[in-house]
This record gives C-alpha cells, structure tokens and sequence, in this order.
C-alpha cells in the first residue's frame, strides 16, 4: 500500500480524534486533517511506514497543530481593545494546558471500573442529581453516593501519583 493510501484509510480515524479536541468547528477540524495529511505527503520518504503504525503519527501532528490553534487563538487580542485593557482582563488558562487536561482525566477515568466511571460522570461531569441517577441506573442512592466518593478518591489518587496535584485539587 503507498503511502498516500495509508494516510487516506486513517482520515476517518482522524477526524474523530481532532473533532474530540476542537468541538464542532468543522472549518478549524478539516484545517486540522488538511494540514496533518499534508506533513505525511511532505515527509512521506523520511517515514517508516512498515514497522511503525502511521495512526500514531498522524494523531501526534493532528495534537500538536490543534494546540498550535490554540495558542495562535488565545494571542488574538480583539478589536476595540488596547493592548493594556486586554492583559488586565485575561484570567483564562491556556487552551493548550486545557486539551492536556482533558485528555490526563479521560485517561484517569478509563482507569476506573465501568460503575465508578459511569456514576462519577453523570454526577460531576454531566451534572446530574444523585437521585436521578439511581434512577437511570436503578441503584439505591446510598450506592450511588459510595460508588461516586470512591471514584473521587481513586482519581484523586491517580492524579497525584501521576503527578498532576493541581487536577487533582
């Protein structure tokens, strides 16, 4: 297979993972696929395409140009603004930092069993109330309370000895 058509048959692929990182903006998604497809073709010859899997590479590019889009957006300093009223005001953390975020706790959540996970996301993620979701999931509420403290605390856990204290707080 060239590698013009490994590239191709990864470009669904793709998209999912850049739509999971950008949203829905469709236009800033396809920029992403177009530029990461376009680095493959340029690089095509330096590449190893049989011992290594192309995925992995072109979800590395496809991450970096998303925070590169980040950075560049977080920079833009809008109109009717002077450069002084607009650093005053910047209180945001860095979109890039929160791409990194965001992938450390779907990592830490993966971790958890599948009822820790499922009950810790409808309560704090999605914020549903404790009583509808021993509802949903036909539980006694006195579980869905053990099983969300227990899911706090592994993550917690987790995140600390990985390092992220900060998440974890």
């Amino acid at each position: 297979m060239k590698a013009i058509e490994l590239c191709l048959a990864e470009r669904e692929t793709l998209r999912r993972y850049v739509k999971g990182l950008l949203g829905w903006n469709t236009f800033a998604v396809e920029d992403v696929i177009q530029e990461t497809l376009l680095r493959a073709w340029i690089q095509a010859e330096s590449l190893d395409w049989e011992s290594r899997p192309i995925r992995m590479w072109l979800f590395r590019v496809a991450r970096n140009l998303v925070i590169d889009l980040h950075r560049r957006e977080s920079r833009a300093i809008p109109v009717g603004l002077c450069q002084d009223e607009f650093e005053a005001g910047t209180s945001e953390p860095d979109p890039a930092e929160q791409v990194t975020q965001r992938t450390v706790l779907v990592e830490a959540l993966g971790r958890l069993s599948p009822s820790h996970r499922e009950v810790v996301t409808r309560v704090h993620l999605c914020g549903h109330p404790g009583e509808d979701v021993a509802m949903a999931l036909n539980v006694p509420l006195g579980t869905v309370k053990s099983r969300t403290h227990t899911a706090v605390r592994t993550l917690r856990g987790d995140l600390l000895r990985r390092g992220w204290g900060e998440a974890a707080a």
